[in-house]
């Protein structure tokens, strides 16, 4: 390991594990891609790792575990399934894997590089929860660091031809994933999450529409601390941005908000509208809702990875 770089495997060679491998491969910060698994020997995720140097096998973790390299490895990238995710996980946490999961299987603790990566740096198994958490979460958060958020609702948009059948087949599961990470991470008391498929063509962008209530606060210092977190995103999803102004509304005991399943509302509502372009590297632009979650995964690696070399 010549260049100091913590040696890394991408376990999946479909869309998401080929786009994060292109990532990896063009920044390589504090990782060097070692390895890509699959199970389809003509993917052609596998196909463009070969013809980039990448060691490659079609015979999933017993492949990986074959290959020369495994041992150099220090951290693996789950790209596949919550299903085989359990497998796996087993396997490379038996072997002293760090364990980086792009899947809904959450077994290690949510994980939004802005928000609380420092807080599981030695986790021996990090969750990257779902696009929309990782599109959400940090505008939930930084309201949190402001003032008590009671209540939050997000709601994700993403085009149809960006959400695979993974995704469809597992809605339920993302609201409630998302939610529970709103919460978990967000800081909110309460959360809810809703994901829209749209069919519009051309395919749209990710747009994503926040709304949290929260005590009362400072208005300014809410939009800072809003403001501050959107850079942070930026910093490895450079087409995350604010698609307007954050909105406000207060309520009091003269004009009170009533929820429904919620009750009477008193405190200060913020609105935030976000669009997230995709970077483009494999996938097409107009997957920000599947480029946030490789970059996101790579941010995370980066962290992790850095964590080993400095030996802790």
């Amino acid at each position: 390991m010549a260049s100091g770089r913590i040696k890394a495997a991408i376990i999946g060679s479909g869309n998401i594990g080929t786009d994060l491998m292109v990532k990896m491969l063009k920044a390589p910060l504090n990782m060097e891609l070692a390895a890509v698994v699959g199970i389809d020997p003509g993917s052609e995720g596998l196909a463009m790792a070969r013809e980039r140097g990448v060691a490659t096998t079609h015979e999933g973790v017993e492949g990986l575990k074959r290959l020369g390299v495994y041992g150099e490895i220090g951290i693996v990238f789950d790209a596949t399934s919550a299903y085989a995710h359990k497998a796996h996980d087993a396997v490379l946490r038996a072997d002293g894997k760090q364990v980086v999961d792009l899947t809904p299987a959450a077994l290690g603790p949510f994980t939004v590089p802005p928000v609380n990566m420092d807080a599981n740096l030695s986790a021996p198994n990090v969750n990257m929860v779902t696009c929309g958490g990782q599109a959400t979460i940090p505008m939930v958060a930084a309201v949190s660091r402001v003032a008590r958020v009671r209540y939050a609702e997000i709601v994700a948009s993403v085009s149809s031809r960006s959400a695979g059948p993974g995704t469809r087949a597992n809605i339920d599961e993302f609201t409630r994933t998302t939610a529970r990470g709103l919460e978990v991470v967000g800081g909110a008391e309460r959360g809810k999450a809703i994901i829209i498929l749209n069919p519009a063509e051309p395919p749209m962008i990710m747009r994503d529409t926040v709304f949290t209530l929260s005590d009362m606060a400072d208005e300014a210092a809410v939009r800072a601390s809003i403001e501050e977190m959107v850079r942070a995103v930026q910093v490895y999803v450079p087409g995350y941005r604010l698609k307007q102004e954050v909105q406000f509304e207060r309520f009091g005991s003269n004009h009170k908000l009533t929820i429904p399943g919620y009750g009477e509302f008193e405190g200060l509502k913020t609105s935030i509208f976000l669009e997230v372009e995709g970077a483009g590297d494999y996938l097409p632009t107009y997957a920000g809702n599947l480029d946030i979650m490789t970059a996101a995964a790579k941010a995370t690696g980066d962290l992790l990875a850095a964590r080993r070399q400095a030996g802790n």
